[in-house]
């Protein structure tokens, strides 16, 4: 079976992640990666030994399909070439930070009958996987993602970031429109969004608050949901899930002190783990050898696109109220 050649734009940190994944997968053919800082191309030279280029146009007719992680800003130009010029694209996080940009791309695939997909790693993490066969009618979901700043992230704030991933995980967990929503957030190592709460209230009732920080010393990446008779937690750095049931409580009443004591029936859910960013790709090269059918539609990548820039839209409006 012939190799299908791959192409990898922005050999950043995210970028370098897929050309490591991508040089140890069968039947791909890493047939070039373009960056332009001449040390990242040496390093992608030395280690892989792969052909490096400095503009997206130098893969043209050299690639079958190309995986974009530049920054976000050049997510809109860079795709809508690669795409024009018959390449199927595999396109970082979020797809633009402009709504109208992100109906064009998907538009140009369709009417070119090109896969374009947009890397949200964590839908192939195994945990949250698993999660969709234990949820069912979820009541309240509470995502928190945080960790401590870094200067790697210039061009986005939390929300663009690292909110999205969760915001993309709720609406297919809940499956229902967003009613309302109530934004609260802070900049406070960068001008942009650095900690950002998120109420968002759906059509069918279910509430969610999505935290994301990047101003906090712990890293934590952990999901819950109510459900009427089970509390689920979800833990994305470990890839593990516990569901609590039949919970009680009750308080006793010393001399001294008011204690209180709670039991629940405990169960860890099986999770088979591997590297998520190899299943992603995977499943990428799936849909563009065979038909693959894509695991979310176009209209739900367009939906947490809408909500994550609404959210930023509600940031940056009270920003310049203050």
């Amino acid at each position: 079976m012939a190799k299908v050649r791959v192409g990898v734009v922005g050999a950043g940190r995210m970028g370098a992640y897929h050309v490591g994944v991508l040089s140890e997968m069968q039947r791909v053919e890493l047939a070039g990666v373009v960056d332009v800082d001449p040390e990242r191309r040496k390093a992608i030279q030395d280690i892989y030994h792969a052909p490096t280029f400095t503009d997206c146009k130098d893969l043209f007719g050299q690639v079958d399909v190309a995986v974009v992680a530049v920054p976000t800003t050049l997510h809109y130009p860079v795709t809508k070439e690669l795409l024009n010029n018959g390449i199927h694209v595999l396109l970082e996080k979020p797809c633009a930070n402009n709504l109208d940009h992100a109906r064009e791309l998907f538009k140009i695939a369709q009417d070119n009958n090109l896969t374009l997909h947009i890397g949200h790693v964590e839908r192939f993490n195994g945990a949250v996987q698993e999660l969709h066969k234990i949820v069912e009618v979820p009541l309240f979901v509470e995502c928190k993602r945080m960790g401590p700043f870094t200067e790697r992230i210039r061009d986005d704030g939390v929300i663009l970031d690292i909110m999205i991933h969760d915001i993309d995980i709720i609406l297919n967990l809940i499956k229902s429109k967003v009613v309302a929503s109530h934004v609260l957030g802070a900049s406070v190592f960068s001008e942009k969004d650095d900690l950002v709460s998120a109420q968002l209230e759906f059509e069918n009732g279910c509430i969610a608050n999505i935290v994301a920080s990047r101003v906090s010393q712990n890293k934590v990446r952990t999901l819950s949901v109510t459900q009427k008779d089970s509390f689920v937690v979800l833990d994305y750095t470990d890839q593990e899930i516990y569901v609590h049931r039949k919970s009680s409580s009750e308080h006793q009443m010393s001399k001294d002190s008011l204690r209180y004591k709670q039991e629940s029936l405990v169960e860890r859910i099986f999770v088979h783990k591997d590297n998520p960013l190899k299943l992603e790709l995977q499943h990428f090269l799936d849909c563009v050898k065979n038909e693959s059918p894509r695991n979310v539609a176009v209209n739900d990548e367009l939906y947490s696109l809408e909500i994550a820039l609404d959210i930023l839209d509600q940031f940056n409006n009270q920003k310049r109220k203050k």
